[in-house]
């Protein structure tokens, strides 16, 4: 009897110790594959953390954003759990981001473009302010010519910033010609040498003032206007008669006589529009054939190395009998 308690003893004892070293084994192997060591994170980068933890199994939580002294913008400020902890994958580990420290030093935004100078700021922390803008002769269009506060100013993050931008430098103005009671060709003359452009050409009909010439202009006369400002012209046409529209018309132009090509450009100012309908070199004697509105609200000009050679509106009478205008 003694013998075989003895030995239920001992196998007792066997499978205690077998059990005991089982589960600790087994525990040793769950936890070894789900439980992993939470990294030092404070003062690490926030792609940084982002990227190990990552890798951990572990999920970032971004509790907050705060000002510190002590550890870099865009940095780990604090963590829960903190490091060395033993945590299940899946954990959520909190992070607060430091924003740097609250005060910095005005960085320098003279010389810089208006759009690199606020991507400075924004990076900073820092606000535009009044904007102002004025011509110089030196600093290029957007260029930032003055700041408050000026560079090297301790400043708090969050603080606007004035801001003076150049306009680039000043245009040349002309005093606006007077240009009522002038054919039309002799205006544009005059709009072309005072460094003016043509805009659109409207008519009317009076009979208490002279036909085919100018009557109205906007800007008025006498007005300050700068260089390559669009001039509007209103004509007096001639009455119109029953027919206002015939279509389009066919028209020529013949290139001058010489050796080089010449720079036409065919313009057409028709329905309040003013376009081109050629713009191209030629060879001398070439002759240039396009199709034009033939209506009495149409003027075709022609210029030729930038010099205005013709310029033709219809009459009723051409209208009327539909006549092709050949342009020489």
């Amino acid at each position: 009897m003694r013998p075989f308690f003895k030995t239920a003893v001992l196998l007792g004892a066997f499978l205690g110790v077998a059990g005991i070293s089982g589960y600790l084994t087994l525990r040793f192997i769950v936890k070894s594959e789900d439980t992993v060591v939470v990294p030092e994170l404070v003062g690490k980068d926030v792609v940084y953390a982002l990227d190990i933890l990552t890798d951990l199994g572990l999920n970032t939580k971004v509790s907050g954003f705060e000002y510190r002294t002590d550890v870099p913008k865009n940095h780990v400020a604090y963590q829960e759990p903190g490091p060395g902890s033993e945590v299940k994958k899946d954990r959520d580990v909190r992070i607060i981001i430091s924003k740097g420290p609250k005060t910095l030093v005005m960085p320098n935004l003279v010389g810089m473009d208006i759009r690199q100078a606020n991507i400075i700021m924004e990076e900073n922390g820092l606000s535009q302010g009044v904007l102002s803008r004025s011509f110089s002769e030196r600093a290029a269009n957007g260029e930032v010519m003055s700041q408050v506060p000026s560079p090297g100013t301790v400043v708090t993050r969050g603080n606007s910033i004035d801001l003076l931008v150049s306009l680039g430098r000043r245009p040349i103005t002309y005093k606006m010609p007077y240009l009522h009671g002038l054919a039309l060709e002799d205006a544009i003359l005059i709009l072309e040498r005072a460094h003016l452009g043509l805009g659109q050409i409207r008519s009317v009909q009076r009979d208490d003032l002279l036909k085919d010439v100018v009557v109205e202009q906007e800007p008025p006369s006498g007005y300050q206007v700068a260089s390559g400002t669009l001039v509007n012209l209103t004509i007096n046409r001639a009455e119109k008669g029953p027919i206002l529209d015939q279509g389009l018309g066919l028209f020529h132009h013949r290139v001058r006589e010489g050796f080089l090509k010449k720079h036409i450009r065919i313009r057409v100012n028709a329905f309040g529009m003013l376009y081109d309908l050629y713009d191209a070199f030629a060879r001398p004697g070439e002759h240039i054939w396009f199709l034009a509105p033939q209506d009495l609200e149409t003027t075709v000009f022609v210029y030729q190395d930038g010099e205005l050679v013709l310029s033709h509106s219809f009459s009723s009478t051409s209208v009327a009998q539909g006549f092709s205008l050949s342009l020489k």
